[in-house]
Formats: C-alpha cells, structure tokens, sequence
C-alpha cells in the first residue's frame, strides 16, 4: 500500500510572463508526435529539453524518451534558446532525467494509462510546471480531478492510472519533468 501521496502541489512557483516568453521561442522547432499512439486520441507531442546523451545521435523521438535504465542524460541544443526555461530546471536540487515540453492540442484526449515506475516510492518522480493551460483542460488522477494552474509544480503518481481531456480551444503545454528522488525532494513528502 502507498503511503506516499498520489499527488503533491510543490511549494515551487515559476513566473508565467517568462515561461510564455520562452514559449514564444518555439517558432521553427518541430513538435515530434507521442510515440504512444494507442494512448491518445488528436496530437499529443513534445520537444526536448534534456534527454538521453546518446539520443543526439539518433532518431528524434529518442530526444523525449523517459528510460529509466539510462545512466547518462545532457541538456538538448533546443534548451540553450530558453534562458528562463534552463532557470526553472537550475531551480531542482536534484539528479534530472528527461524533461520536454508536451503539448496536448485543443480537442485531444490522452486515454487512460499508466507510467511503470514513475512513483515516489520507485525512486522516480515526473513533475508537471503547467505553462498554458485552461479551466476545461480535465485531468484525472486515480478517477480524482487535478486542477493544475500556470506555473505551479506539481508531482503526479502516475504509476497510478491517469487519463487527460483537453475541452478547451487552446493548446495546454507543460513542462515535464523526469527526476531521480534524493533528500532535497524528500523534504517535499514529509
């Protein structure tokens, strides 16, 4: 049984001027589709912000794969053209893994599903900073509803079934990231 939460606001907000600042960096850079297809219904993709070291040199969609086996991540290219964007993950004490930017269009639904291993308890934790999002933006936790709002931090056990529906008519992006727990994270959960 879990005795950890299944979801946590962390005591972490981020400037949402900035975060859209550096959002408008995007122009040119290539959103690249979920790999995932059978979890989502409309456009679910991502850009990399740091991914595995020896994706560089592979295809794309490796740049925004979470593998827990890898040893060895670096930041992408991409992260050096958003100044507040590298602030926000400066701002984490703690070993980071993957981190992307994942857009949800307008209409899209991401269906239920799990993400083995991505549990506190597990050792690994994903944390969401909401950069544009939206009221009709529905996303369940274990059937329970998580309101997130522009930059604030959130941990989600998403070892747990989790499912997500865009009603509104803008995109939601968030950054998403991927970090090993250590003592800096576990003051979070105390």
């Amino acid at each position: 049984m879990n005795t950890y939460p299944d979801r946590l606001k962390l005591p972490l907000s981020f400037d949402v001027p900035q975060l859209k600042q550096d959002l408008q960096r995007l122009a040119g850079i290539e959103w690249i589709d979920h790999f995932v297809k059978q979890n989502y219904e409309g456009n679910w993709s991502a850009i990399g912000l740091r991914m595995q070291a020896q994706a560089k040199d592979m295809h794309p969609v490796m740049s925004i794969v979470s593998d827990p086996a890898c040893t060895e991540w670096v930041n992408s290219p991409y992260l050096e053209q958003f100044p507040y964007f590298q602030t926000v993950l400066d701002s984490f004490q703690c070993p980071l893994e993957a981190v992307r930017l994942m857009r949800l269009t307008a209409g899209s639904e991401i269906k239920e599903h799990y993400d083995h291993t991505m549990s506190f308890e597990e050792g690994s934790v994903r944390l969401h900073i909401p950069i544009q999002t939206h009221p009709d933006v529905e996303f369940y936790l274990n059937d329970q509803r998580v309101i997130m709002q522009e930059g604030e931090c959130w941990y989600l056990r998403l070892s747990d079934p989790h499912r997500l529906f865009n009603k509104s008519e803008q995109d939601r992006i968030h950054i998403v990231i991927d970090a090993q727990v250590n003592s800096w994270l576990e003051v979070f959960f105390q």
